[in-house]
């Protein structure tokens, strides 16, 4: 069972409001929420995102039982899909941004990333270290004492 924020709310309430905030988000590709609700937002959104790669029917009703609109299921599953084909996870931002004035409520856009009009650019890909050929035991032992410190020999005499 996983957690998940309750947000004081009731279950109705809260997944209706979560619901409407991941097609608005799909939709406008940035909103601006609380930053709780962001967090929330951001883990069901990530996981459409992985629906719309999937491309899958059992993915497309998965994704058209959760989001509101047709038109959000067609972005889902042509323009995010395409844009996030290569990307393993990690598919929106959440940037914090001003403190609200009616109840000091922390507030924090939230939008995918790689697309026009980003308010932060996203960091190029870490590259991989290229891939050693596994060594045989008696070379990995030759270059382990090569490297290793030299040992300290132990005084037979007592510190005093």
């Amino acid at each position: 069972m996983t957690k998940f924020r309750k947000l004081n709310r009731p279950t109705g309430h809260r997944m209706s409001m979560l619901r409407t905030m991941v097609s608005q988000l799909v939709k406008h590709e940035r909103i601006e929420t609380t930053v709780a609700k962001a967090k929330e937002v951001r883990r069901l959104a990530d996981n459409m995102v992985q629906l719309g790669k999937e491309g899958s029917l059992c993915a497309a009703r998965r994704a058209a039982a959760f989001v509101r609109g047709d038109d959000v299921i067609h972005k889902l599953f042509t323009e995010l899909a395409y844009r996030y084909k290569d990307r393993a996870g990690g598919y929106t931002r959440l940037l914090r941004t001003r403190i609200r004035v009616g109840d000091a409520a922390p507030m924090a856009y939230i939008e995918f990333i790689d697309r026009e009009n980003e308010l932060r650019q996203s960091k190029p890909p870490t590259p991989q270290p290229p891939q050693r050929a596994p060594l045989d035991p008696w070379t990995r032992s030759k270059l382990t004492k090569q490297f290793a410190p030299p040992k300290e020999e132990k005084s037979s005499e007592p510190e005093i």
